[in-house]
């Protein structure tokens, strides 16, 4: 019994691990486990405490590059600091 729940202690771990890398990162390997799993992760849970930040009202937000809309430029966050406020959406507004 109590290797079973180490087990799955261990497994947990290994989950909130990657749940914390880059996105890329952690669908190519979430896409690959069955979906029954899913019936014993708490994913919830983890998935909030993995993806909650360190950022608050007020802290500066980290750097970033994005493709411009024309796709031939790219645009830096970092570019406007000091210059002008920027507002950032995300989602969809429509």
């Amino acid at each position: 019994m109590f290797g079973a729940v180490a087990l799955y202690a261990v497994f947990l771990g290994g989950m909130y691990w990657l749940m914390r890398q880059p996105p890329v990162q952690f669908a190519g390997v979430i896409a690959k486990l069955p979906g029954p799993l899913f019936l014993i992760l708490p994913f919830e849970t983890l998935w909030f405490r993995a993806r909650a930040g360190a950022l608050s009202a007020g802290s500066m937000s980290p750097d970033f590059q994005l493709a411009a809309l024309d796709k031939k430029s790219a645009v830096r966050l970092s570019s406007f600091r000091g210059e002008r406020p920027v507002v950032l959406i995300f989602g969809s507004y429509t």
